[in-house]
């Protein structure tokens, strides 16, 4: 096994040309007599489980092509693909194409069998196992990264036969790419999702699992003359050296963490793992397990290796193993030459093949029980995520005072139990967005913006799927195109659309047996929140406000335009109002009816719209020209502070209404404001910036935001 492995990192020119055996022609140093070589190859195992379509633009033919390289250079020495494993049979399409997977010599890449994507949330079981091999002597002694990357091929679906896999082969329409750092080479296992960019959402369920494994020693045959046996020590010090003591150490810190990482997979999805196949040779014993392991069981006779609890094979290699590693360490810092006993080459010949087992054996519980691996990796990643998200929030809690707001009122706070926090978003992608959520077992449903489209909030819908793939969603196109109305009719048109949405699912449900718990929840952006909360209003909606979990309002004049300080902006709506007549506009601006009392956004705040809403959270930009700051945080304003006459006391009453709504009345609930300043700076100065417009759409365009508030409080969205 390891000769396949040497001959595999043989391969690239530059060990070739340093590796080959010399010549007895060619002339230069001759080599000492039985003198072992030691090598070892980073062995990379990608798992691609299951290719789910979340929203592609384009049916036709898809397959992943994969390949790896070392960071170092575009042309630096790529990964080989040396072992690939089809977990089950693929399917057979009427197409009788012949679907099976390819390793291409040229680029040395690796591509998944081909296969068709008719509709969204398509699911296409792969089920396959490539590993990849790279030389650990390329880098030896740098810190280089390995680059991992993912390519989505596309072809038409009228394409067949050879005309099908010139297609595929022809270009990559997206590509996603992580990056290994080097420590991680010495022993990893992670679930690593793929996900391209929002023109081709798909979600590719992947696991990766490295190890460093050990190449065996042999000694060379050549004959060495006795002129040349007085540059012998001088040769080996330069042979072997640090790098050789280098390489020992991470075969010992490998074997120690694939060891560490059985035991924590084994006890996560609680299988036990077989270690028969380990034997323990006699002479290695001195070095490495000096006495029997303490797991190891007889039973009838036979000897059984198990790792399933605490008590396992990697702290009797650590205890043990402490004379080696102490031996090692002395060596690295000894100026004498470095010289081999028969004793350390026994030993770490038994450490290689004791690490070739363990991986073997790894390999094949992983085939066994794939999913609960995946799933359980997937489990340790979304909690790094959350990790990982959560760092960048400032959170802070303030208490709500228990009287009502009025004029003059000092030390005004939030809600009790409101969580305040700031993010800030870098633009990562052009992605475009989505309009919402719903579902019947989570039913999430969405509403754009004034002369939004249904697609506009695709992006939070994607993050929302990827916390839970389970969830039913409603792209709301009732008022698309007719958002320049009343409110009124534009929340009957949602609340029917939604209701017909809900009883269809729910049927569906019923009928199947698994209609089970009902969690009905929006998502809004701009205008689309009024919507929202006209269509709670609806007397058809009232059997289904129990259902209601989680509301999030991505910047919405709750508050309407009153106080709104954006000059700019307060033009531009006077001209809609004046030339075009706009109902929305005037609704929004408080000029629908010469008594405030009786205009629409007043009375709105009247209805308990958001009371019933398990989860409340209000995202803002103070970047947003669009919608007034403390309209869409539902806050006090400084200006309506100092507003004494009837207009600055009705604000007040409308923005009690609704901190009356919002306010926690159990530990259950949690209503959040959010502040999301988004980095502008790449727009430059233009009228979409100067009118605050840039970021009022970067909430559609950037789902950065999204990733942030939902892996940081993902119990929201579920």
């Amino acid at each position: 096994m390891f000769r396949r492995l040497r001959w595999f990192v043989g391969l690239n020119q530059k060990n070739w040309s340093t590796k080959r055996l010399v010549n007895v022609q060619q002339h230069g140093p001759a080599r000492p007599n039985h003198l072992p070589v030691l090598d070892a190859v980073y062995e990379v195992a990608v798992y691609i489980h299951r290719f789910h379509n979340l929203d592609l633009f384009e049916q036709g033919w898809y397959k992943i092509k994969v390949t790896m390289r070392w960071e170092e250079g575009e042309d630096s020495y790529p990964g080989i693909p040396a072992r690939v494993v089809q977990y089950e049979a693929p399917e057979v399409g009427s197409d009788n194409l012949c679907r099976v997977w390819m390793i291409d010599d040229t680029d040395n890449s690796f591509s998944t069998p081909p296969f068709q994507i008719r509709y969204a949330r398509q699911d296409v079981f792969l089920s396959i196992m490539i590993s990849f091999y790279l030389s650990f002597g390329e880098y030896e002694g740098q810190s280089s990264a390995v680059i991992l990357k993912f390519e989505l091929m596309h072809a038409p679906i009228t394409e067949t036969g050879s005309e099908l896999q010139g297609s595929l082969d022809a270009y990559a329409t997206s590509a996603h790419e992580y990056k290994i750092p080097p420590k991680a080479l010495l022993g990893l296992h992670s679930y690593c999702p793929v996900h391209f960019d929002a023109f081709h959402a798909v979600l590719v369920d992947t696991s990766v699992h490295i190890s460093l494994l050990k190449a065996s020693y042999h000694t060379s045959p050549q004959k060495v003359s006795s002129d040349s046996r007085g540059s012998e020590g001088a040769y080996v010090e330069d042979y072997v050296g640090s790098n050789k003591v280098m390489l020992i150490k991470a075969l010992m810190a490998a074997h120690d963490i694939l060891l560490e990482d059985l035991r924590r997979i084994s006890t996560g999805i609680d299988k036990a793992i077989d270690l028969t196949e380990i034997t323990f040779e006699a002479d290695a014993t001195e070095w490495f397990s000096s006495t029997p392991p303490a797991h190891v069981k007889s039973i009838d006779g036979e000897t059984l290796h198990q790792l399933s609890d605490e008590t396992h094979i990697s702290a009797e290699v650590h205890n043990s193993g402490n004379k080696a590693a102490h031996y090692i360490n002395d060596l690295s810092k000894s100026f004498e030459p470095f010289s081999w006993d028969g004793h350390l080459l026994s030993s770490f010949e038994s450490l290689g093949n004791q690490l070739l087992c363990l991986w073997n054996i790894f390999l094949k519980f992983h085939r066994e029980n794939k999913t609960k691996i995946l799933e359980f990796l997937r489990k340790s990643w979304a909690i790094d995520r959350r990790t990982e998200w959560s760092i960048w929030m400032v959170h802070s809690k303030v208490a709500m005072p228990h009287q009502y707001m009025g004029n003059g009122v000092e030390g005004t706070s939030l809600s009790h139990g409101i969580r305040r926090s700031s993010i800030i978003a870098r633009r990562l992608t052009d992605d475009p967005i989505q309009t919402a959520m719903m579902r019947a077992e989570l039913h999430r449903s969405g509403i754009a913006q004034m002369r939004g489209n249904h697609l506009d909030l695709r992006l939070v819908r994607n993050q929302w799927l990827l916390i839970d793939p389970k969830v039913q969603f409603l792209m709301s196109e009732a008022n698309e195109d007719k958002t320049s109305g009343d409110f009124r009719e534009m929340g009957l048109r949602l609340a029917q659309e939604v209701i017909s949405f809900l009883k269809k699912k729910m049927d569906r449900a019923s009928r199947s047996g698994n209609l089970k718990d009902i969690k009905l929840s929006f998502v809004g952006h701009s205008i689309g929140n009024l919507i929202i909360r006209t269509a709670l209003t609806e007397s058809i909606m009232e059997p289904y406000l129990r259902y209601l979990h989680t509301y999030v309002s991505i910047s919405g004049p709750h508050l309407g335009y009153m106080y709104s300080s954006n000059s700019l902006f307060n033009s531009g709506l006077w001209i809609l109002k004046k030339f075009k007549g706009t109902q929305c506009i005037h609704q929004l601006t408080f000029t629908d009816d010469p008594d405030l009392e009786n205009t629409f956004i007043y009375n709105l705040s009247k209805e308990r719209t958001l009371a019933n809403f398990q989860n409340v959270l209000l995202l803002s930009s103070p970047q947003d020209g669009y919608v007034p700051y403390h309209s869409a945080r539902i806050e006090p304003c400084p200006a309506a502070s100092l507003d004494f006459s009837r207009r600055g006391k009705i604000f007040q009453e409308m923005l009690n209404n609704c901190l009356d709504q919002i306010r926690t009345h159990s530990d259950h609930r949690v209503v959040m404001r959010c502040d999301i300043n988004f980095n502008t700076s790449s727009y430059g100065r233009n009228l979409n910036t100067l009118i605050g417009r840039t970021a009022h759409i970067e909430f559609l365009e950037s789902d950065i935001f999204a990733k942030f508030i939902m892996w940081s409080f993902p119990e929201l969205f579920r």
